[in-house]
């Protein structure tokens, strides 16, 4: 549940446990999981009073009962060990050693953790430290990071076991003017030592910030308990929110990535002007599709909090908690995207259904810093991480409620969950074969090949496009063109790269389905409605999503006999003579 105070079209502050209330508001926003809005009005003339300690009682109602007020009263060793020699769940990804740590473990021998970051001087949405080539110089870094859109130049996102590198960074600043040693430095990280450079539009055709937002909107209407759409219009009310479709698109052009990084031996480029949403989105699903340890309990955290925590994710604004317009749920897409996925492909994966509903519950919960921060430096400044040494750029810092524990992460599972609710984490049809340690080695596998020599692409609207240069600051070509031998085919519309033989030419050969690469299907009926997630507001439509227990199997085999005891009398005179068969019963039914 989130609660909010309300005062006039601009004023809005979000009701964290603890927090003091900044002015008397007009209304209470009361915000349930079930998509349920309750407003608590106040009528002008007399009643400021009340307001104030309407809403102070809901404050402090929420802080009795939050796991925040849990938080603050579990000892030492119920949390861990000292505060200070506390180990996370998960690497945080806030230390020099933690990257150091995760890039070997990736075996990405090209690549060095970088710090010229370290004091949040060249951009504050990026983390402390993160992933260059190692023969760039944190000099020419730090020159290179200001020809960016908001200082997020290329770096490291994930390194394949094949020898690709899958790399992310905001728009190119045009209007800056680099030297020649600036531009052949950014050149040089966007190659990261491959001959082959796919550029990615990232925007292409998917969703804008405001689509999205309209379509959580849409989407959240219908889903309420007292919605007004009759029920044989509701699937087609869905279909209009388009939230189907932006999670099919996102999917899809996922996939497409997830060839490009499998077929070939390149460079992959993640291009969005701000590097900041769709980047994380299409990254992290692209090493769900094509890296099984990814698909772990513990992979799939370390996964988020390295593409979207650590990678400076707006998520206070993009969820509505610091009163902007630039509100856009792009986590929850993802985690609807990553349902998805296990729907379709149940075995891959380590984590359940239920793991995903606790995740996508815990960016309401006002209790740690994992998702009410907007960028490192924002989470880092709260926790007192930077206490040691004078900070260099330090713009405004939006005030935290007192509830707020910086030595917590949202990945503390058991502190807020018990035994029994985390066991039902874990997928019980997760096949242990796919665990990492049988899937390729950190070797050059056999079905990866060098890319074409010395080519550029955009991979643009499904096709690959030969570009003459990387940078758009050159008046000649930065690389050599392209021969037209290495031309590909041209995009139809309905095809995705998968279906153009991984959307390379006839000529090159077709590759074969490199082992632990997911390409899921995105046609209309194989893209679903999270019912559990999204209905849970209606037991009507509850039934036959219960947990794959005993327990559950019982209550489902309850439920369909008292069906079965319903329909019985409905069956004419007649048919008496026939055997009650349930098939019988049932089909007589519909």
């Amino acid at each position: 549940m989130a609660a909010e105070s309300v005062h006039g079209p601009s004023r809005v502050q979000l009701l964290r446990p603890g927090s003091l209330l900044k002015f008397i508001p007009e209304e209470i926003l009361i915000h349930g999981q079930d998509f349920r809005l309750l407003r608590v009005g106040f009528e002008a003339g007399g009643l400021e009073p009340q307001a104030f300690q309407v809403t102070m009682a809901i404050v402090q109602a929420r802080a009795q009962n939050s796991p925040a007020q849990q938080y603050a009263g579990i000892t030492l060793s119920q949390a861990g060990q000292s505060s200070d020699s506390r180990k996370p769940p998960i690497p945080l990804l806030e230390t020099i050693e933690d990257w150091e740590t995760e890039r070997k473990k990736q075996a990405a021998r090209g690549w060095r953790v970088s710090t010229v970051n370290e004091r949040f001087d060249v951009a504050t949405s990026l983390p402390r430290y993160f992933w260059v080539p190692n023969r760039t110089l944190d000099s020419e870094v730090r020159r290179a990071f200001g020809h960016f859109h908001q200082g997020r130049g290329p770096r490291l996102s994930w390194h394949h076991p094949g020898g690709s590198d899958l790399l992310r960074c905001g728009g190119f600043y045009t209007a800056s003017d680099p030297n020649k040693e600036d531009i052949r430095a950014v050149e040089s990280m966007l190659q990261a030592g491959h001959s082959d450079v796919v550029l990615v539009d990232t925007m292409d055709e998917l969703p804008s910030l405001a689509d999205v937002q309209l379509a959580h909107l849409r989407l959240r209407a219908l889903c309420l308990p007292d919605s007004s759409v009759a029920e044989d219009k509701w699937f087609s009310a869905l279909e209009g929110t388009r939230w189907l479709d932006y999670t099919r698109s996102c999917l899809r052009k996922a996939s497409d990535i997830s060839v490009l990084v499998t077929s070939r031996v390149r460079s992959v480029v993640l291009q969005e002007r701000g590097d900041r949403d769709f980047n994380g989105l299409l990254s992290s699903l692209v090493q769900l599709l094509s890296a099984p340890e990814a698909r772990t309990l513990l992979g799939f955290q370390s996964l988020v909090q390295r593409e979207w925590v650590a990678a400076g994710h707006p998520f206070l604004t993009r969820l509505g908690g610091s009163g902007a317009s630039e509100e856009a749920p792009v986590f929850l897409l993802f985690l609807d995207c990553v349902w998805q996925l296990l729907q379709q492909f149940p075995a891959e994966f380590e984590f359940s259904e239920f793991f995903l509903l606790a995740l996508h519950d815990s960016v309401r919960v006002p209790d740690t810093l994992t998702f009410l921060r907007d960028t490192p430096w924002e989470r880092g400044k709260q926790s007192g991480q930077f206490n040691n040494y004078t900070q260099v750029y330090t713009p405004g810092f939006p005030g935290a409620g007192n509830s707020i524990n910086p030595q917590l992460s949202v990945w503390d599972w058991n502190l807020r969950y018990s035994n029994k609710q985390i066991l039902q984490f874990r997928n019980p049809g997760y096949d242990p074969e796919h665990c990492p340690d049988s899937w390729l080695p950190r070797q050059q596998p056999s079905f990866m090949v060098p890319g074409p020599p010395s080519s550029v692409w955009l991979f643009s609207r499904g096709s690959l496009t030969p570009l003459n240069q990387l940078c758009p600051w050159r008046d000649s070509p930065s690389l050599l063109a392209v021969s037209s031998r290495w031309l590909p085919r041209p995009a139809i519309s309905s095809e995705s790269l998968a279906d153009q033989e991984w959307g390379l030419p006839s000529h090159w050969g077709a590759c074969p389905l490199p082992p632990g690469l997911l390409l899921p299907g995105c046609l209309g009926p194989q893209i679903r409605l999270w019912r559990r997630c999204y209905l849970r507001g209606r037991p009507e439509v509850q039934m036959g999503l219960s947990a794959p227990t005993i327990s559950g199997l019982q209550e489902e085999l309850s439920h369909l006999q008292e069906l079965l005891r319903k329909w019985t009398p409905r069956i004419s005179p007649e048919d008496h003579s026939k055997k009650r068969s349930p098939n019988t019963i049932l089909s007589q039914s519909r």
